[in-house]
């Protein structure tokens, strides 16, 4: 293990080795997408086994979110943040290196250990550094960009990777990235408290099973449907474990998840509004360039650099989000996001064979953009505020679980959503017609994601200004919170 670091506190590094790593966990959950003919045709994979390309990272990732989060708590962010990259380094060099699909599999499976410890480490570091208010907000801004930004940044790099050099090149690339982090992580970030205590271990073993079980029957109602015997079995008995997690935990001295964090109804509004906001973004990435490549015959740079009217505009709006949360209030703000990011799904969901890309395409994929980059920051704030240190792992392991619950919900659904549809087409017109419904579900989970805003968030917030104390209950909520952090939500 890398020594702890002795030296002064340098926020600036910190923050950087976050975020970078994050992006790198980020990059590898999208850059996927375009290599998959790539990687089939070089590595065997059958037609519905090329999906376990995609799949074994999520499982793994979703399964161990809850275990990771609450062992960095008890054995030290720091040294689970290092174990983390180690292993999702290592495991990357193993999928670029992989001869075969199971090897594939095996070290995507590895890649999402990986980042299952990286995820909520790197959230709770951030948690700890900074300190409650304009600065945690700020940090929590990047940390919140870097999930757009990454995942539209997969797209284009995996593409360009697949034209000019290989499939494998993305995953290479990792190596140096990770090495860099582990050396900067030595140098610049010291241990942090641990809390003390004893592993939860049949909350550890219920919530791993459970959440692993109820991710495969997600996964599978994709490919056997919602109706199978498989699926039902499947998701029946990850209620039934996440069922006994909960009771679990109610009765745990020290549990993995304390239940108080759902307490506060911010909180809990937040998490559903990530699991929405995420599942249609999956949804849109999946269907979009299923559109770039099999309606307009793109190839995989080009269906890449086609989502960059999105990822360009909604890293400049990311980068402003802050001073935009502190003049008009961080539940405008969020519901400003989610409303623009329904717009442009709205209208995205119109496109067909023959739309113009500029008008049809390019617009509200911008519209998308603008509303990711000020959604993510206080939806991501409004995740982990008021949580004190001792819950910090398990408050960031919440915001990635749901943020993968959505990811495997939302494609899913979708998915079932898109089953039969045009199948007395021709392949061009069937994946337009595809494209159509299947932006049409994402854009009814974003309605859904607003209403939660509104019925559940907005009065919890309400409610906090009042037992806070100091301020009227008709006070503008932009006064309530200069950044998301101003005011106690508990």
């Amino acid at each position: 293990m890398l020594k702890a670091s002795t030296s002064p506190v340098n926020k600036t590094a910190i923050l950087a080795i976050v975020l970078i790593s994050f992006f790198m966990v980020i990059l590898d959950n999208s850059i996927i997408f375009t290599g998959l003919p790539a990687i089939q045709e070089s590595t065997g994979f059958s037609d519905a086994g090329l999906a376990w390309v995609g799949d074994a990272y999520t499982l793994v990732f979703g399964g161990l979110l809850m275990l990771a989060a609450r062992s960095a708590d008890i054995l030290g962010r720091r040294r689970l943040f290092i174990i983390g990259l180690v292993i999702f380094t290592v495991a990357s060099v193993g999928v670029g290196i992989a001869w075969d699909a199971p090897s594939v599999i095996v070290a995507r499976a590895l890649q999402g250990m990986g980042g299952a410890i990286i995820a909520p480490t790197s959230l709770a570091l951030l948690t700890a550094t900074f300190e409650e208010g304009r600065e945690r907000s700020r940090a929590i801004a990047l940390y919140a960009a870097t999930v757009g930004i990454g995942a539209s940044a997969g797209l284009v790099i995996g593409g360009a990777a697949v034209e000019l050099i290989s499939w494998r090149a993305g995953f290479f690339l990792n190596l140096p990235i990770g090495v860099a982090m582990l050396i900067l992580t030595a140098r610049f970030v010291h241990e942090l408290p641990r809390t003390p205590g004893r592993f939860d271990v049949l909350g550890a073993v219920t919530s791993t099973l459970g959440t692993t079980l109820l991710t495969y029957g997600i996964i599978e109602s994709g490919i056997a449907g919602w109706g199978s015997a498989t699926t039902i079995l499947l998701l029946a008995l990850g209620v039934v474990l996440l069922a006994a997690f909960v009771l679990c935990e109610w009765r745990a001295a020290q549990p993995i998840l304390p239940l108080r964090l759902f307490a506060s109804g911010v909180r809990s509004g937040s998490y559903v509004v990530r699991l929405l906001f995420m599942g249609s973004f999956m949804g849109f990435f999946y269907f979009t360039t299923q559109f770039f490549q099999g309606v307009l015959g793109w190839n995989a740079l080009q269906a890449g650099l086609g989502f960059l009217p999105m990822t360009v505009v909604n890293f400049a709006v990311a980068m402003a989000v802050s001073p935009i949360i502190r003049r008009i209030g961080a539940l405008t703000t969020l519901a400003l996001g989610i409303a623009s990011t329904l717009a442009g799904m709205a209208w995205l969901s119109a496109v067909q064979a023959d739309t113009s890309f500029v008008v049809g395409m390019a617009i509200p994929m911008a519209l998308i953009g603008i509303g990711q980059g000020l959604a993510l920051a206080p939806m991501t704030d409004y995740s982990i505020h008021g949580v004190t240190g001792d819950d910090a792992g398990a408050a960031s392991g919440l915001v990635n679980m749901a943020q993968q619950l959505g990811l495997s919900i939302g494609l899913a659904v979708l998915v079932s959503l898109t089953a039969g549809v045009g199948a007395d087409l021709s392949p061009a017109n069937r994946i337009a017609e595809v494209t159509q419904t299947g932006l049409a579900g994402a854009a009814g989970m974003l309605v859904i994601a607003l209403v939660v805003v509104f019925a559940v968030i907005f009065p919890g917030s309400v409610a906090a200004r009042r037992s806070a104390g100091g301020v009227r209950a008709g006070a503008g909520e932009a006064s309530h919170e200069t950044a998301v952090s101003s005011v106690s939500v508990d």
